[in-house]
């Protein structure tokens, strides 16, 4: 493994929070949110107790992928303010203790960027990857050139999001456009990369998640080339901003990591296990509508049928791969994924996944409006590139935050025709303002979790854990004291347990544990028993009775 700075102090021990910015808060009435809308709400965050927030693109764009597709690197999108009130908004958060970072789309742009016309005019612009045009017919997956230069140019996603030109792990004589990493091309965009993040990073930014981080290089067995090119720009990261955060969307850890990223995401679909370890854990359907929930047996399920096995064994392989030099990132949903209150999964199922999430040794990411409950709304149209085939419309997952009752739900003053994605229109949608009247609430239990991971660091990424047991309920002891229990299934279940060493079981008398959070979970002689649904937090104490 590449050695690289220590990840920066701030982000080992945080709990992200990932914010759609256009479906957050509208503060302007024009249906669709924005920076000052963000900024209006950063109490509820620093409330919560989040340290640090993720923003999908906000640059310049024609908005064909909800911004995915950029236009301009160093220009916010108008629809989302100016670059001052960003400024504000990195200020006011960082005044309560947040950090705020961007998603950085590295491989593409949209084709209206400037630099993609100038290169669809020009032959010898090699930014992005082109064919000379003297092939019969494009080669697969190549478009026609929309501009006087003869030829096709290369997609990263849809066709309107050019690749960029990062050099190809192996050439062909037989197809000129396959240049190696180190042609002029693959230079000048590697040279682009770090201008971006430096201007970005120099006004007050805290770092990137960096979207479809593997993808760079073309052909590229094993990814090496592209791994050479992340350890490249982390040197010059760790020597240039040694406090800033790199983020990928790989879902390899022990790949994205040894390349030069802090953290790696587990996702729903992509890196070498097509994202079965996070849907084995909460298969959020994977975008579909409710009404095509695929049939996928996950450890969150209430019939528990699942098995935590697939995840574990790929965090433990994971974990040891890394060896502390990074963070393995466990999400509750993104913008490319449903909630984790979709298809037939419940609100009172909810607790019991956050208690895992913010007990587990990884870093926590927690998607807006998860917090509450929020719901996978199927049904909707297509809208900025949402849907991506016949059952999956990503629309459902970016629908405007819950804040308060009525017909706005507090997201905007603008007429429902105007709003960028339409609200749940569930008549018991759950809201932020009604929890946060309701200690009982999804609401204050995730509060109250946060806070319990940073009361006791063991409960965090640096703490070590010991599986108990493995299926229902779930049970480990985190930093050798604190015992975790979650059942996600609806029936009552038992486990008795005998530890290696003994301390574990003797720990596990009745009055001798004490409860720090949690409920529905009773302690026996050396025995373990959770109601359905039911979580709890115990502390176990040194090797003298708990106080």
């Amino acid at each position: 493994m590449t050695l690289h700075r220590p990840a920066p102090a701030w982000l080992t021990d945080a709990v992200l929070y990932q914010i759609y910015p256009q479906s957050y808060a509208d503060s302007d009435g024009d249906g669709i949110g924005d920076f000052a809308g963000i900024t209006a709400h950063l109490d509820h965050l620093a409330w919560l107790g989040v340290d640090a927030v993720w923003l999908n693109p906000c640059f310049a764009s024609p908005f064909l992928d909800a911004g995915y597709d950029v236009s301009d690197y160093l220009t916010v999108a108008p629809r989302y303010g100016t670059s001052e009130d960003l400024a504000n908004l990195v200020d006011q958060a960082r005044r309560r203790g947040i950090r705020v970072m961007l998603d950085l789309v590295a491989g593409h742009t949209s084709d209206r960027h400037p630099w993609f016309t100038a290169a669809a005019a020009d032959p010898d612009d090699h930014r992005y990857i082109w064919t000379d045009g003297t092939e019969v017919a494009p080669p697969a997956r190549f478009v026609r050139s929309p501009g006087s230069r003869p030829g096709a140019y290369l997609p990263n996603f849809f066709d309107a999001q050019p690749a960029l030109n990062f050099g190809y792990g192996r050439t062909d004589p037989a197809e000129p456009w396959r240049q190696g990493p180190h042609a002029d091309g693959p230079r000048a965009n590697r040279a682009e990369l770090r201008r971006i993040m430096d201007h970005w990073l120099g006004l007050g930014l805290s770092g990137f998640r960096v979207d479809m981080a593997y993808s760079l290089v073309k052909d590229d067995p094993g990814r090496r080339e592209t791994a050479r090119l992340w350890t490249e720009l982390r040197h010059w990261l760790d020597r240039a901003h040694p406090d800033a955060a790199l983020l990928a969307e790989w879902g390899d850890p022990a790949a994205s990591v040894a390349a030069g990223f802090h953290a790696d995401f587990f996702l729903q679909f992509g890196g070498p296990t097509d994202g079965r370890p996070l849907r084995s854990l909460w298969h959020n359907g994977h975008g579909t509508d409710q009404s095509s929930w695929p049939p996928a047996d996950c450890y969150f399920d209430a019939e528990a049928k699942g098995s935590p096995r697939p995840f574990l064994d790929a965090w433990q392989e994971g974990a040891r791969d890394l060896g502390g030099n990074g963070l393995i990132a466990l999400p509750t949903a993104n913008h490319d994924f449903s909630r984790l209150a979709c298809g037939p999964r419940t609100a009172e199922q909810l607790p019991c996944a956050f208690a895992f999430q913010l007990t587990w040794p990884t870093l926590p990411a927690i998607y807006y409006g998860d917090e509450i409950g929020m719901r996978y709304v199927p049904g909707l149209p297509d809208h900025e590139g949402s849907v991506l085939g016949p059952h999956y419309n990503r629309a459902g997952c970016r629908t405007p935050m819950q804040w308060e009752p009525g017909p706005g739900a507090g997201f905007s003053t603008a007429s429902a025709e105007r709003y960028y994605l339409p609200l749940d229109p569930a008549a018991d949608r759950p809201d932020v303002a009604g929890q946060r009247a309701d200690e009982q609430s999804l609401l204050h239990t995730v509060r109250r979790l946060i806070a319990l991971r940073r009361a006791f660091p063991e409960l965090g990424p640096r703490g070590s854990v010991e599986i108990l047991h493995d299926g229902y309920p779930l049970v480990h002891l985190r930093g050798g004291r604190y015992l975790v229990t979650v059942n996600p299934g609806r029936e009552e279940a038992s486990v008795a347990l005998a530890a290696a060493d003994g301390g574990t079981a003797a720990a596990l008398r009745a009055g001798r544990a004490r409860l720090l959070e949690g409920d529905g979970v009773a302690l026996g002689p050396a025995s373990v028993t959770a109601a359905g649904f039911g979580w709890a937090v115990h502390d176990l104490g040194g090797p003298g009775p708990v106080s």
